[in-house]
């Protein structure tokens, strides 16, 4: 029973996203090894059930590993340098085959439709060509990298077309030219442009590592462009760079996840807090004040703690009346801490009042990042003192330099007001 109760809070929860992803335009990457991994035929699944719920979907491959396979058959050498393939005349073969092996399986397994399997009744349609326009990289360091090229331009509208017509569009990191050359492409910039190219929503590579990793191997849930990217430690480099890149030029979120893990992909994009790293243009927790709109989240968050006796209740009414005083943090449409202010006329000081932060989110510094925007808000508006009643939280305002303080410390209005029944503690901050 309990299993069942979980799958329908689950899907509950994931509806704001089914509707949010609809009609959008996700480009998936994965290298040749995620292609190979075991875990492959699931991620083809969920990929299969992103396209049922209306999500516009390219996906690149990678083929590394499978071109140095087709090398070994043919016996020649593999080429690097700088960790990019020399495509010379030798293993220009092995890559087309390379590519062509890799693009019908997977276009097999989008196809499949067996009863009893997650892809029964699919009926996915999928589109390959000639979409990339390339040109050779030319010679670096003295090397020349004879059939390795780089993206010339992208033939954005036909994709466009096919996205449109409900195809999931697969493109192997192949490249050619108007006088019918082929040139081997890398994956990243390939996914990337293309990315960028339709103002993509969202660019998710699929790697080795279940995201970014700390220097004590802990996942990073979250990089922006501004902050943590030098906390990156252990990660796949190319893809998180290939993910920065897409979102610097546009691309609203980037999305880095391992191809080991089933189910990471739905996770990662039907939860809040995901299953990898969020790569983001800015912010991802949105700092912000209050509308009527946010009525009910605010009485959702506060309620249990009216009801446990921490807050006193507030009415919707009361709640109404007062919204301009609250300051939310909201993280996909879901309000996950609040607070308010009141001010008292030429007074300069503050009552901060109402902290809550949701369950899941009390140990995110949550309530650290609205007491600093509320404390900012304060000398705005020339206030220098800021006070607090609580009866379960003391400690937690002391470590935020609040000090014990007595009633006779508050404004005469506050005074009159005072529940002796709560024998609320008092504390203030000087904050000029």
């Amino acid at each position: 029973m309990a299993t069942a109760d979980q799958f329908i809070s689950w899907f509950r929860q994931s509806s704001p996203y089914i509707h949010s992803h609809r009609g959008k335009t996700f480009v998936l990457m994965i290298p040749g090894d995620g292609v190979a991994h075991p875990n492959f035929s699931n991620i083809i699944h969920d990929i299969a059930l992103l396209n049922s719920l209306g999500v516009r979907l390219v996906l690149v491959h990678g083929m590394r590993p499978q071109i140095d396979a087709e090398l070994i058959v043919r016996g020649v050498e593999p080429v690097f340098h700088g960790n990019v393939r020399v495509t010379n005349d030798a293993a220009l073969p092995a890559v087309i085959s390379a590519a062509g092996q890799l693009r019908i399986a997977i276009e097999a397994e989008l196809s499949m439709g067996l009863a009893n399997s997650p892809m029964h009744g699919a009926r996915i349609r999928v589109s390959s060509g000639n979409f990339v326009v390339a040109k050779p990289i030319g010679v670096h360091d003295g090397v020349d990298f004879c059939h390795t090229g780089e993206i010339r331009r992208l033939d954005i509208d036909t994709i466009q077309r096919q996205l449109d017509n409900g195809d999931i569009v697969l493109l192997s990191p192949l490249g050619y030219s108007p006088s019918g050359e082929v040139f081997n492409l890398l994956m990243e910039e390939v996914a990337t442009t293309i990315a960028i190219g339709l103002s993509a929503e969202k660019i998710i590579a699929l790697g080795s590592h279940k995201g970014a990793l700390d220097a004590d191997g802990q996942l990073i849930r979250e990089l922006t462009n501004q902050h943590r990217i030098g906390e990156a430690i252990d990660s796949d480099e190319s893809l998180l760079k290939a993910c920065l890149s897409a979102c610097n030029a546009g691309v609203r979120r980037g999305h880095l996840i391992s191809y080991q893990e089933d189910g990471a992909l739905l996770q990662e994009l039907f939860t809040r807090d995901g299953a990898g790293t969020l790569i983001n243009q800015g912010d991802y927790d949105q700092v912000r004040s209050a509308t009527i709109e946010d009525i009910g989240g605010i009485l959702e968050l506060i309620q249990p703690l009216e009801r446990d006796g921490t807050l006193v209740r507030r009415s919707r009414e009361l709640l109404e009346t007062e919204l301009d005083r609250f300051t939310l943090i909201e993280r996909d449409g879901m309000i996950t801490a609040c607070a308010a202010l009141y001010p008292f006329a030429d007074q300069p000081i503050a009552e901060v009042a109402c902290v809550v932060v949701h369950p899941q989110y009390r140990k995110s510094q949550r309530g650290e990042l609205l007491l600093s925007h509320l404390e900012k808000q304060a000398r705005g508006q020339g206030i220098k003192q800021l006070f607090v009643l609580t009866t379960r939280t003391a400690h937690w305002f002391r470590e935020k330099g609040f000090e014990t303080a007595t009633l006779d410390d508050l404004p005469e209005q506050k005074k009159m007001l005072y529940n002796y029944q709560r024998s609320s503690q008092v504390f203030i901050k000087d904050i000029d």
